[in-house]
């Protein structure tokens, strides 16, 4: 496990697709988004960040990319959590003992 500096947040999976992936790719983001199977509309959504990707789709990017399905939906995951972690107070929920 990587540990990470807290002010951090993980890279959304869109930023990963949108800053690395597609511009060492030879495709436009319409041919992308036709090889997945989607619409045009969202790819640009997962680009911008707008929407997260889904099971179905780290799926889909697993496939094309050749990298599986895991590597994408953790990259959410990753994100989500940490966002997760500095938004939701918790300070009043009391941690119960082991058994």
């Amino acid at each position: 496990m990587i540990d990470r500096h807290p002010s951090i947040v993980p890279a959304r999976p869109g930023e990963i697709l949108r800053e690395d992936v597609l511009p060492a790719l030879a495709m436009s983001k319409a041919a992308v988004a036709q090889a997945l199977g989607i619409s045009r509309q969202t790819l640009y959504d997962i680009l911008n960040e707008k929407q997260p990707v889904s099971a179905g789709m780290a799926v889909r990017l697993g496939k094309l990319f050749g990298n599986g399905a895991r590597f994408w939906i953790d990259l959410q995951r990753n994100h989500d959590l940490a966002v997760a972690e500095r938004s939701v107070d918790v300070s009043r929920i009391p941690t119960l003992a082991r058994v």
